[in-house]
């Protein structure tokens, strides 16, 4: 059992190492103009968005941190002014009673607003960008599948388009492995060859179907949440 779960987990590593190289190769053929790309300017426009909300939003959430630090700070300010005022106001002075209560009273206030700044303003904001670190996860991988994509319709198109080439090359040393085969085996060599070819071809179209499927599940998710998100 021990070995059998070895061997599923390098079979694993393995696949996405290639993965991961198929995925090189391809955005290197595309960055080289040598292999088109899918192009989705609307949601690309979306993603433009997305970043600009999630980098003002940090931004705006960082300076609402650092007001909330000045306003407590404001408040111990506060603090130590009233402290002070009521250690020199003597008890004779008149209004002293009215001093400690204001003293309560704007203590009360910047407590208050504190709360307030915290309840209204700096939840709703954490709130907020708390959805985005799953929605940058998933754009990212909507890249990757689309680069899988990509990758998987150019291997198609490719064994499409050289089908004739691919017969002329397996005939050729076909024909030369025919001579030396018996009587009973000719023929039936560029039967296999060919067989195989069709059997790759198959393999590349499910594996196009199968990339196209997993795209476009998170396509459309992506599709109908980003602008939704720019919306609110």
């Amino acid at each position: 059992m021990a070995e059998m779960g070895k061997g599923v987990t390098a079979g694993k590593l393995a696949s996405n190492v290639q993965k991961k190289l198929t995925r090189a190769q391809e955005k290197v053929l595309q960055k080289l103009g040598k292999a088109d790309e899918t192009k989705d300017e609307l949601f690309e426009e979306s993603v433009v968005n997305f970043n600009k909300q999630l980098t003002e939003g940090t931004k705006l959430q960082k300076d609402l941190r650092a007001y909330l630090t000045s306003v407590k700070a404001m408040h111990e300010a506060s603090k130590k002014l009233s402290e002070c005022l009521q250690e020199v106001y003597e008890p004779e002075w008149y209004g002293k009673d009215e001093v400690n209560s204001i003293v309560e009273d704007t203590d009360l206030l910047w407590t208050d607003f504190h709360q307030k700044l915290v309840d209204h303003a700096l939840i709703s904001m954490d709130t907020y960008l708390g959805q985005f670190p799953d929605i940058k996860t998933r754009i990212a991988k909507r890249g990757r599948k689309l680069v899988d994509f990509d990758s998987a319709r150019h291997h198609f198109a490719s064994l499409q388009h050289a089908k004739k080439k691919d017969e002329v090359k397996i005939a050729k040393p076909v024909s030369l492995l025919e001579k030396a085969a018996p009587q009973w085996a000719q023929g039936k060599l560029q039967a296999h060859l060919v067989a195989q070819t069709n059997l790759l071809r198959n393999q590349a179209e499910e594996d196009l179907g199968k990339a196209q499927k997993v795209f476009e599940e998170i396509n459309m998710d992506l599709q109908e949440e980003l602008p939704s998100l720019w919306n609110r």
